[in-house]
């Protein structure tokens, strides 16, 4: 595999990433004139915001174990397809029940971290993984992003356009991804690795230990930047433009130095 190749499967993939985080916390912003139109207090505004939240994170044990089943490239891709649907029919729901159902199927883009790492990783040399993991974890700046497309398209043409925008986005996502994407490496399945063999891995107590700090730590800045919106909103009175540009501001210099501060793993992390 070429270096070129390599790097091109970074870039689409990183950028597939990006997608797929703004469209994950998506209802930080547009929550708030949901939140308005539909009346919730506190209690519903949080389940509402949190669920896709939970999902991402209960759905990237399973597509981490599918990806090395099938690969990469094809459970990225059909992610990016699957989820455009509950996307999409967001924009239609106009009742707390029916936004629950749809944010509990989208938030699998959030588990697209899972799929990415282990697909990304096998391109790369072991002493360049860290400098691989560190370009494709800073797609955490969908966040950021998310804060100003979202408010803004919420402002000049209502929330709506919003989900429908990021609907299209992740099917011409999904199209780009597939045609400059490159079939795994290895090709799956040819571990030999039984799904018993991948599951005992839970039983080392570090693996919880290292979950932990990963729940406190990516867990409260994924939080922050849901909660942080309609908290600017609520409490000073600034437009949803104002509070996402300074959510922006918290949020992206956490996906960029990720890329410094992984990158510098690559020898001590990759066994």
């Amino acid at each position: 595999m070429s270096n070129v190749r390599s790097f091109i499967v970074l870039a689409v993939t990183t950028w597939a990433f990006i997608v797929c985080f703004a469209v994950w916390l998506m209802f930080g912003a547009v929550g708030i004139p949901i939140r308005n139109e539909l009346g919730l207090n506190g209690a519903e505004f949080g389940l509402l915001t949190s669920t896709p939240v939970l999902t991402g994170a209960l759905f990237r044990l399973p597509l981490g174990i599918w990806t090395d089943r099938f690969g990469g490239r094809i459970v990225m891709f059909l992610l990016l397809v699957a989820c455009a649907a509950p996307v999409w029919f967001a924009s239609y729901a106009n009742q707390l029940w029916q936004f629950l159902l749809l944010v509990l199927a989208l938030g699998v883009v959030g588990a697209s971290f899972a799929v990415g790492t282990p697909y990304v990783a096998r391109f790369f040399a072991k002493e360049r993984r860290g400098f691989a993991m560190g370009v494709f974890g800073a797609g955490t700046t969908g966040a950021a992003i998310n804060m100003f497309i979202a408010p803004a398209l919420t402002t000049h043409y209502g929330w709506q356009v919003v989900p429908r925008f990021y609907a299209a986005t992740l099917l011409i996502t999904a199209l780009i991804f597939w045609l400059l994407s490159a079939p795994d490496v290895p090709a799956p399945g040819k571990s030999g690795v039984s799904l018993r063999q991948q599951l005992a891995v839970l039983k080392d107590l570090r693996v919880w230990k290292y979950c932990q700090y990963y729940s406190i730590v990516f867990g409260g800045f994924t939080v922050l930047s849901v909660w942080m919106p309609q908290y600017f909103v609520q409490e000073y009175a600034l437009s949803i433009a104002q509070a996402g540009f300074l959510v922006a501001c918290f949020s992206l210099p956490a996906g960029v130095l990720r890329q410094e501060i992984l990158s510098r793993g690559d020898v001590a992390f990759w066994p």
